[in-house]
């Protein structure tokens, strides 16, 4: 996703929104986390299969994988505020006139 609105020059506004639609990835997979983890109000455990005693395999994957994306989306949110900020210090700078 960044490397299509990172360029030569970026615009501040495409940056909101990126940043945006990064919080409201990160606000639906939290939301899948929470709901694939909480079990009878048993906090974060995971279901587990009765005949094993070990955590139902499908629910665990899918935890992995929503986490793993939750990483990974407060990676793309952090480097996109970064850019953010240097596009805002570059317009203090250009107003200034320095």
């Amino acid at each position: 996703m960044l490397f299509g609105i990172i360029g030569r020059t970026t615009n501040a506004t495409d940056l909101k929104d990126a940043l945006d639609l990064s919080a409201q990835r990160t606000r639906a997979i939290a939301s899948r986390v929470a709901q694939a983890s909480l079990n009878n109000g048993n906090g974060f455990a995971l279901p587990v299969d009765p005949s094993t005693g070990q955590p139902a395999p499908g629910n665990q994957e899918d935890l992995e994988n929503d986490m793993t994306a939750l990483g990974d989306e407060q990676v793309r949110f952090d480097a996109t505020e970064k850019l953010l900020e240097k596009a805002y210090a570059q317009l203090r700078t250009a107003i200034k006139g320095q």
